[in-house]
């Protein structure tokens, strides 16, 4: 296991060090926003999934806790998961306006 870690790390210096194997000398600086915003991206989608499983969650649970207040529980859990869903549309909104 520490073998393939040691070979990952080396892996991972080599990709940022573009410019130093450079045939130019490294003068021209490489560009790493679409790989900034690949990862932005993936860190918006996968904590607002994360997010929306943990709020659906909690609404079954409190309809199985009270069924009665059904409607109150489903609309405010609606009104929440669009909440979160609009925060992953604006961060690929923020990512196409960037790259």
């Amino acid at each position: 296991m520490r073998i393939l870690q040691s070979v990952f790390m080396v892996l991972a210096v080599l990709c940022f060090a573009i410019p130093a194997f450079a045939a130019d000398g490294g003068t021209a600086a490489a560009n790493l926003a679409p790989i900034g915003a690949g990862v932005g991206m993936a860190l918006a989608a996968g904590l607002c999934g994360l997010g929306e499983g943990r709020a659906v969650g909690s609404a079954c649970e409190a309809l199985a806790r009270n069924p009665g207040a059904r409607a109150a529980i489903q609309t405010f859990m609606i009104i929440g998961l669009v909440f979160i869903e609009f925060l992953s549309m604006m961060t690929f909104v923020i990512i196409l306006m960037k790259v």
